[in-house]
């Protein structure tokens, strides 16, 4: 199972607590749901799903505030003496007097964001689905190229980390080299990542490890991105049939997500960023609904069926 901890959420999300006497050290989230606790604050904990993110807006804030001193402090206590990660509260609302001293007692994190309560939600729904999504490490090279993100597959050594810092150097974006961590944030969207300890530096083999942030600014890396397609590069070989107009997608798998895929011969002189910009450009191109290999298989049959009438 995929778990966050409750501090890097807090850094990423920027989030105040409201009690710092808890340590928020060692808490851990596992669920990428949030629950709004409005049933439980009044009463009700039938099927409460305590191990989500409790989030806490103004609806169940000025609710609350009605409620008799007696009912509301039993109704606290119950809620925060279960197994809660924690609670955040939105922009309009703050906890009293009572909910901080439970949460004192409790050991439960109280805290406070900037945001709406319906931003709020949508940011961290967003924020876990991404990082508690399914996710596997494969190697490979993962670049944003024209907003595309391509993942460049292939053998050690065939150049692939070459190939990206040409992409760098013509004004793309590096996500991640060698290993590139996929999630599956939905069934059509996978995105790609770096793991933390080799972020940002690419490894070229006979002068060793460099740092492209340290080298070419800020611009030239990304921490995360979409994958569009995949580009495998392989070896020349000469009794092999290579697709040459393209008609037909060809299509790999991960996480049970289907990428666009295109195998590409490397031989002496190819030019692998610019072909890697043109299948980037061209992939976008197909999203927008134009096809240049159906356009062209298209004309060619106009001018069959011209010749034939003649």
């Amino acid at each position: 199972m995929q778990s966050v901890t409750l501090n890097k959420m807090i850094d990423k999300l920027e989030l105040k607590n409201l009690v710092p006497e808890v340590e928020t050290d060692g808490i851990v989230i596992n669920s990428p749901d949030i629950n709004r606790p409005a049933l439980q604050l009044a009463g009700y904990f039938a099927h409460f799903a305590s191990e989500r993110v409790q989030i806490i807006g103004y609806v169940e804030y000025t609710y609350l505030k009605s409620l008799p001193r007696d009912e509301k402090l039993h109704n606290y206590e119950r809620f925060l003496s279960s197994e809660i990660p924690c609670v955040i509260f939105s922009s309009r609302t703050k906890p009293d007097e009572d909910m901080i001293l439970l949460a004192r007692k409790y050991k439960k994190p109280l805290l406070h964001s900037s945001r709406t309560t319906t931003s709020l939600m949508a940011e961290v729904i967003r924020w876990l689905g991404v990082e508690l999504a399914p996710c596997i490490s494969i190697h490979g090279v993962l670049v944003d190229v024209y907003g595309e993100g391509v993942l460049i597959m292939g053998e050690s050594g065939i150049g692939k980390s070459e190939a990206a810092l040409e992409l760098i150097k013509r004004g793309h974006r590096l996500i991640t080299d060698d290993v590139v961590e996929i999630h599956k944030v939905s069934d059509d969207t996978l995105v790609g990542t770096a793991p933390e300890i080799t972020r940002h530096f690419i490894e070229l083999r006979g002068i060793g490890i460099i740092d492209v942030k340290t080298l070419y600014g800020v611009e030239s890396v990304k921490e995360t991105q979409g994958i569009d397609m995949v580009i495998k590069l392989e070896e020349w070989d000469k009794d092999k049939d290579y697709d040459r107009l393209g008609l037909n997608e060809e299509y790999t798998e991960f996480l049970g997500n289907k990428v666009v895929c295109h195998s590409i011969p490397i031989r002496p002189g190819r030019n692998l960023a610019i072909i890697v910009e043109s299948a980037a450009v061209n992939h976008r191109q197909k999203k927008m609904g134009y096809n240049a290999a159906q356009e062209l298989y298209r004309r060619v049959q106009e001018s069959i069926a011209k010749n034939k009438n003649k």
